[in-house]
C-alpha cells in the first residue's frame, strides 16, 4: 500500500504530500502520523499540502482530525502551501479546520512551531502576584490594629 513519508526535524515532524490523496491514503497518514508523534515524543507537525490541487470535504475533516490527534499527544500542527482553490473549497465546505495553524510556506510554518515550543516551555512566576496582594492585606491588616 502506498504511502506518504514523514521525516523527523529535531522535535517535529514533516510530511510532504506529493501525490492526490485519496481516502485510504489519508487514513493511513492519519494512523501513521499519530503512531510517529507518540514513539518520537514530537511537540509539531508540519503538513505541507501545496502539491495538492484539490481537497475534498473527507480530506480537510482528516487535516482537522490528524490536528486534534496531534493536539491530544501535545503536538501543534500546522498546515503550509494551501493553494487559494483549496482554501475556497474548504470554506465553501464548510470546513474552518479548527485547531489548524496555516502558513504560506514550510519556513513560515516551522518559525510557528519554533515559537509556539519556545513559548510552550516559559513558565511565569506563580507566585508574584499572590506576594502583591499579600503583602498589601498584610500591611492593611498591621495599620488596623
Amino acid at each position: 500500500m502506498e504511502r506518504i513519508p514523514i521525516l523527523r526535524m529535531g522535535t517535529f515532524l514533516l510530511v510532504t504530500i506529493q501525490v492526490d490523496m485519496h481516502d485510504r491514503l489519508a487514513t493511513a497518514l492519519q494512523d501513521d502520523l499519530t503512531t510517529r508523534i507518540a514513539e518520537v515524543g514530537a511537540r509539531g507537525v508540519l503538513i505541507d499540502i501545496s502539491s495538492l490541487e484539490i481537497v475534498d470535504s473527507f480530506i480537510g475533516r482528516m487535516l482537522a482530525n490528524i490536528a486534534g490527534m496531534a493536539r491530544v499527544l501535545d503536538a501543534e500542527t500546522v498546515v503550509v502551501g494551501m493553494r487559494p482553490a483549496v482554501a475556497i473549497t474548504l470554506v465553501e465546505l464548510g470546513l474552518s479546520l479548527t485547531g489548524v495553524r496555516t502558513a504560506l510556506s514550510v519556513e513560515k510554518g516551522m518559525a510557528i512551531l519554533q515559537a509556539s515550543q519556545q513559548h510552550a516551555f516559559t513558565i511565569p512566576e506563580l507566585d508574584a502576584p499572590e506576594n502583591e496582594e499579600t503583602d498589601d492585606s498584610t500591611e492593611h491588616a498591621r495599620s488596623q490594629t
